[in-house]
């Protein structure tokens, strides 16, 4: 692994700065509103909206298929959604307010500051949260005024939250897009760590998680000094201006580095991301115009076929493809011939094996929506609110398809590159689990059909 911090002695200096989180975010959030105003004054027409092109076509492509893979959370650096909540939280944009308002942590935070509730400090109200969405999926990525609904809503609630519960409780376990993040930013090439383990050790104050002069307490309630994952750090840098033995590296390592699944609701996670993206691709990319149909239900008024949907993509999520996964694990468990290895740990263990050929798979039916249909990002900039603008001169950039002929022929590398990380990574997982290499060879035979006959869905339904 390369430490970029050790490299690049300016990048250390500028996130060690403490204007470098509001000096990102507050542009961000200026370019935010400008889209909550489209959708709220612009014309309805979605791919004549700035909030439905830019969010739905550009935003989301460079985030699945460059921030995460390689940047991990970035985008949680620089998201405006938490911000206003997070600045009234501590009555502050940059400097840090001394004291104690938690008992232990450092800094004065203003509100309630009451704990998550126990009950809940998992990612299910994320998964819960993002299956809604998905359901009505068909509305969120064409019309602007339920774009406006629900981002300008998740500012409003995230906001309400910071003013009850402690720093980004909102985000560690409410935000449906924060779920999505934090599991494919385990395959992330970019990861916050701690340099020396023994540093941590010896040093008994953990200004990373609990603040300092320097800054305030992890909002994502992280230790650096015991963290090995990505999946719940933010990368929002409280840690590195805190850190009085600089011992903490902002790394450049192997794609797919973490590995552990450490619950049910990680796993469910899994599950419903690399449904999703076929359910996504049947629906806006497919060619059966009954589906489009019904997920438009208030256009084609099929109430009945949209009910129909969005109980078949809640099943498809909680119930079939975890009790199929389950079938094949309990067929790895026999076939393994070990009895001390529970079926259990190797349900969780191997979820994983979803997360890399479902990062792969949501990049593949990315492509498709950039390459099709990004020329209506050229018009919209000329002409943000459909009102007949022309700021930049091209306002009249009739759409035009890229290379539309190419989509498949990118797609299928991508989804086979995905089903190679899922097989490497499940063999490393199995090394860890079986003592003998032989279990270990018997227990992957399953899990490789099955991740096969996935990734041949997927294949048949991008390239036909």
């Amino acid at each position: 692994m390369i430490d970029l911090f050790e490299k690049f002695p300016l990048l250390k200096r500028i996130v060690s700065s403490r204007a470098f989180p509001f000096l990102v975010i507050f542009p961000n959030l200026v370019f935010f509103y400008f889209f909550l105003l489209a959708g709220l004054l612009g014309t309805p027409v979605g791919s004549h909206n700035i909030i439905v092109v830019f969010v739905w076509i550009f935003w989301w492509f460079i985030l699945i298929t460059f921030m995460v893979p390689f940047g991990s959370r970035i985008w949680c650096t620089v998201c405006p959604l938490p911000a206003i909540g997070e600045w009234l939280q501590r009555m502050a944009f940059i400097r840090v307010r001394r004291g104690e308002t938690i008992k232990g942590f450092q800094g004065k935070f203003f509100g309630l500051n009451k704990p998550w509730p126990k009950r809940f400090q998992n990612i299910w109200p994320q998964n819960a949260g993002f299956l809604v969405l998905a359901c009505f999926s068909g509305f969120l990525v064409t019309r602007p005024i339920v774009s406006v609904l629900v981002l300008g809503g998740m500012i409003v609630i995230s906001t309400i939250l910071a003013l009850i519960y402690r720093m980004r409780s909102f985000c560690m376990y409410l935000c449906p897009v924060s779920g999505f993040l934090g599991l494919y930013a385990m395959t992330a090439k970019l990861a916050l760590r701690h340099k020396d383990p023994e540093v941590c050790k010896a040093h008994k104050r953990k200004e990373c998680f609990l603040g300092g002069d320097r800054g305030y307490p992890c909002p994502w309630f992280q230790n650096m000094s015991t963290m090995e994952r990505n999946n719940y750090c933010g990368l929002c840098m409280e840690c590195v201006r805190n850190c009085e033995k600089n011992n903490i590296g902002l790394f450049w390592r192997p794609f797919c580095s973490d590995k552990n699944i450490k619950g049910y609701d990680e796993s469910w996670k899994a599950f419903i991301m690399i449904t999703l993206a076929f359910v996504y691709s049947v629906n806006l990319l497919g060619p059966w115009g009954i589906f489009k149909d019904w997920v438009n239900f208030t256009e084609s008024g099929r109430w009945p076929g949209f009910i129909l949907v969005s109980l078949s993509i809640v099943l498809l999520c909680v119930v079939i493809v975890p009790a199929i996964y389950w079938l094949f694990i309990f067929w790895a468990k026999r076939l393994s011939g070990n009895k001390d290895v529970s079926i259990e740990t190797l349900f969780i263990k191997y979820s994983y094996c979803l997360v890399p050929l479902g990062l792969l798979a949501w990049v593949a039916f990315s492509i498709p929506l950039i390459m099709v249909n990004g020329s209506y990002i050229i018009a919209v900039i000329s002409d943000p609110f459909g009102w007949g603008w022309n700021l930049f001169g091209t306002a009249s950039f009739p759409w035009k398809p890229f290379l539309p002929h190419w989509v498949p022929y990118i797609q299928i590398p991508v989804l086979l590159l995905g089903l190679y990380y899922s097989l490497k990574s499940t063999y490393e997982i199995g090394e860890k689990i079986f003592p003998s290499k032989d279990e270990l060879i018997r227990s992957l035979i399953p899990l490789s059909i099955f991740l096969a006959g996935l990734t041949l869905g997927f294949l048949r339904l991008f390239a036909g």
